[in-house]
């Protein structure tokens, strides 16, 4: 077990292949075709009579998936010396999410809890929404259900995450309730579409689209649809991490004026990590928080101890400096950048079965639709990835 663990943590901390020569030749972007699957090594598909050795089993995890932006290390060490079943000291982890309002920068005396997830820290913070603007308008959904129960208006950009889809079936805010307002070049909702609103209503804006990461103008959002009592609600996976930066931070003028907020922790788990749910409305979070699966808050604790104000930060500027630089390069060698880059994702022209073939393994890439066109989402991280993303290109046009 000890080289087991020795070999997944040599792995972890392994740099990415090396980078192109100086003035290598870049492959020409390739005509257009449907991505390829994802390849399931034949040792998954049947169960061995015997103990598949250590070494092989790192090489068929490492072969699932590109290398993973690496966790916190005291992410992992809270994971290995707390064990799920150590009860921790609500006292020792009380300060956690306090920190993180804080670290985005959220209203004093917001409340936070943390969930399993950034789907659970969703659908958690829209069934606070739901509470509370029913209870607006005098209907408790505690002690009279839904049944009966006013009509709530959902509003949402038309490039909403699907998770967002997915909490509002689940609460059942039904889908002919929600209307979807068309957004611009870059996947950003336009306020002045917005239809005038009646109480009971919800407005949904994102921070980090999910293909191309932009930013929904929050504060127009606010000001066109706070007169109605509208709730505002803020998705925001990576992207409210921006607030924690300076460097960022006036990226997302706008979003402490909403009402929830959704992310996830800063402990390097990525997009699967311990989710971050946050409302003004501490009252309507709580019972929303009730049926929540709370996630461990001494892993979170554990990663904002080791980084710091200025190592959350960092993550952030390298993330989104690395982005800026591979979307610089790929433009050079002729790749065509879709987005503007301003967060940790980059859309390239031509989603092709070979482009993406090269890249898995390298970097976290998927197949997409940018404005109706197919096209390649790359996602990088703290990672180095820059030079490996143009060196696999490179290397296979000198095949």
């Amino acid at each position: 077990m000890d080289e087991l663990l020795r070999g997944a943590a040599e792995r972890l901390l392994r740099p990415p292949p090396e980078s192109a020569p100086a003035g290598a030749p870049v492959a020409e972007p390739a005509a257009v075709t449907e991505p390829a699957a994802v390849p399931v090594p034949p040792a998954v598909t049947g169960l061995p009579d015997k103990p598949v050795p250590d070494e092989e089993l790192l090489d068929l995890l490492s072969g699932l998936s590109a290398p993973p932006d690496p966790a916190v290390p005291a992410t992992v060490a809270a994971r290995w010396l707390v064990p799920p079943e150590h009860p921790v000291p609500d006292a020792v982890t009380r300060p956690v999410v306090p920190w993180l309002v804080d670290l985005l920068g959220l209203p004093t005396g917001t409340a936070g809890g943390l969930v399993a997830d950034a789907a659970t820290a969703t659908a958690t913070a829209l069934a606070a929404a739901r509470y509370r603007i029913l209870a607006e308008v005098g209907w408790d959904v505690d002690s009279q259900g839904l049944s009966a129960a006013p009509p709530i208006t959902v509003v949402v950009g038309d490039e909403a995450h699907p998770r967002l889809h997915d909490a509002l079936r689940l609460l059942g805010l039904g889908q002919d309730r929600v209307i979807r307002i068309r957004t611009d070049g870059q996947g950003r909702i336009r306020p002045t579409l917005i239809p005038p609103l009646h109480r009971p209503a919800l407005v949904c804006t994102q921070v980090g689209e999910t293909a191309g990461g932009a930013i929904d103008p929050v504060a127009a959002v606010c000001a066109e649809v706070h007169d109605a009592d509208a709730w505002v609600h803020v998705d925001g996976t990576f992207g409210l991490w921006a607030a924690a930066s300076p460097m960022t931070r006036d990226l997302l003028v706008g979003v402490p004026y909403a009402d929830s907020w959704a992310t996830v922790a800063p402990d390097g788990s990525g997009p699967d990590g311990s989710g971050l749910v946050a409302a003004r409305d501490g009252a309507a979070l709580r019972v929303a928080l009730e049926l929540a699966r709370p996630a461990r808050p001494v892993e979170v604790w554990a990663a904002l101890l080791a980084l710091g104000r200025a190592g959350v930060a960092e993550r952030v500027e390298v993330t989104c400096g690395q982005a800026r630089r591979l979307a610089g390069e790929l433009v050079a060698a002729g790749y065509p950048v879709l987005n503007e880059v301003v967060l940790d994702r980059v859309v390239v022209g031509g989603n092709t079965a070979g482009t993406v073939g090269r890249l898995r393994g390298v970097v976290d890439v998927s197949g997409t639709v940018w404005q109706r066109r197919p096209a390649i989402c790359i996602r990088v991280g703290t990672r180095p990835v820059v030079d490996a993303v143009i060196h696999a290109l490179t290397r296979s046009s000198t095949r």
